[in-house]
């Protein structure tokens, strides 16, 4: 298959967020990523710190795996996306792919305060979560929301009224937004962290199933 590739430079800051951040909180840095044709939307608690990315979209962070994980499953290289020489990802790839398949990203809070300096999303405290149910209407195909780490599973289960987080794996109505017409699911995937203590093959193939299921092939 021959890379599906834009030349178009482009732009997700949120730069009003960016600049009433302080130190004590953070305004989410990026706009949401919502293809009209959205199936499956991805969301995170909330972008590591801006000293950490390489690129200016979701999962910026080069150590962090998602886009390899997408790339090896759809186009069976873990590189397909990664710009090894300059230690980037390939954005020009990646926004084409996405609008391409109807994948979104976005996250669970809007504005945060970090209690260490670190990525970690046990160190996050929640200032303002975001209106998933509001961000949904938008996007009226969407099928499966991802989470894929325990505090926005924890936030978004609150935020539905959910009494029980899904286990990594696991998928469930999502009750507010769940209907004949509009199936809606929650699906807790394994995080694409490298801390997290699984292979990147098998990551794939819990992903490759989310994926399989709303028919992204």
């Amino acid at each position: 298959m021959a890379p599906l590739e834009s030349p178009q430079i482009y732009s997700f800051l949120q730069t009003e967020n960016i600049a009433r951040s302080t130190a004590e909180i953070e305004y989410h840095p990026l706009h949401p990523f919502l293809p009209k044709n959205c199936k499956v939307l991805f969301l995170g608690s909330f972008p590591p710190q801006r000293k950490r990315w390489c690129m200016d979209f979701y999962y910026p962070n080069f150590i962090n795996d998602h886009w390899r994980i997408e790339g090896l499953i759809f186009f069976g290289d873990k590189d397909y996306f990664v710009d090894k020489s300059n230690k980037t990802f390939r954005l020009e790839r990646i926004i084409p792919f996405l609008e391409q398949k109807g994948i979104g990203f976005y996250d669970t809070n809007t504005a945060v305060r970090r209690l260490r300096d670190n990525a970690s999303d046990k160190f996050l405290e929640t200032i303002e979560a975001t209106d998933v149910s509001a961000m949904l209407k938008l996007i009226p195909q969407c099928r499966v929301v991802v989470t894929t780490g325990e505090k926005a599973t924890q936030i978004l289960c609150q935020h539905f009224k959910i009494s029980k987080m899904p286990s990594v794996g696991e998928a469930i109505p999502i009750p507010e937004m769940f209907n004949e017409t509009r199936p809606l699911y929650l699906y807790r995937l394994p995080s694409s962290s490298r801390a997290y203590p699984i292979s990147l093959e098998r990551k794939a193939e819990a992903y490759r199933k989310m994926f399989k299921i709303i028919n992204i092939e």
